[in-house]
């Protein structure tokens, strides 16, 4: 059976180690997103804490059973958030991960993989890396990836994520002007990137990106919504905001069969190549 999916991004900005603020915004934007009929709703990168954490991130993190984190669930009542936090697992090792909440419950944390420490950014001094791809069940027939900002400038990696074949992609970025470097342009570089990824693999792509600056940096929004031929369903504009837009999953279906990127991917070849040259 064909069904479609309500989905939803909320651009926020976040203020910086203040997870109480940040937990009441989170509360104030999934009621606004229940009442607009959304069934899923992706908040940013770190949107809990804020992104410059560094040297504080001992301080913000939690476990993915921790109180605030479940009582946050309990206002996913009927839909799906997901959320940025920084995981704590084992003693001294943290993760900038994000978590699904449904129902009251955590179902599913993913781990960013790729830790950016270029231009501006110092992520793999605070960071252990997961090693973790898998795609979650919004309800029946509609599954989700996650990839966590720096994780969808590894193609490699990408390509993994995709032949897992998810209905939706989530991109929870935090993404500052100027931060990689003064010429490579963060605002024109995302929407290749998402645009891209959504048309070869035919796969919805939901974009988060905050809005408003934190200490230095200046976060530029461009939030979107992207359909499965890379086509642009809803975007966000400069502000603070909700966007929405319905998916089709018969769009999909037509999208992968015209393009079968996943069909014809040659796994055992790629990993054949990739041995003999490592």
């Amino acid at each position: 059976m064909i069904t479609n999916l309500n989905v939803a991004v909320a651009q926020i900005n976040c203020q910086l180690l203040d997870v109480e603020a940040n937990l009441e915004r989170h509360r104030e934007y999934a009621k606004q997103a229940r009442q607009n009929g959304a069934e899923v709703l992706l908040f940013p990168e770190l949107s809990l804490t804020g992104y410059q954490v560094g040297r504080n991130a001992p301080t913000v993190a939690m476990r993915n059973d921790d109180p605030a984190l479940l009582d946050l669930a309990k206002h996913a009542k009927g839909i799906t958030l997901v959320v940025g936090f920084v995981e704590r697992a084992r003693a001294g090792e943290l993760y900038n991960a994000m978590a699904y909440l449904r129902d009251g419950r955590v179902i599913h944390v993913h781990r960013k993989i790729n830790l950016p420490t270029y231009g501006g950014l110092d992520e793999g001094k605070w960071f252990h890396s997961g090693s973790q791809i898998g795609n979650v069940a919004l309800r029946e027939h509609w599954e989700s990836s996650c990839l966590i900002c720096a994780d969808l400038w590894n193609p490699a990696l990408t390509h993994c994520a995709f032949l897992k074949q998810p209905e939706l992609m989530l991109a929870p970025i935090n993404s500052a002007s100027g931060v990689v470097s003064e010429n490579f342009s963060n605002e024109d570089n995302w929407k290749i990137n998402v645009s891209f990824y959504a048309m070869i693999y035919g796969t919805p792509v939901l974009m988060a990106n905050r809005y408003g600056h934190e200490e230095d940096l200046w976060f530029w929004g461009g939030s979107c919504i992207l359909g499965p031929k890379g086509e642009i369903l809803a975007a966000a504009e400069d502000g603070e905001c909700i966007i929405q837009a319905q998916l089709d999953q018969g769009a999909i279906d037509r999208a992968r069969f015209e393009m079968p990127t996943v069909r014809d991917s040659n796994t055992r070849l790629i990993r054949r190549l990739l041995e003999d040259h490592y």
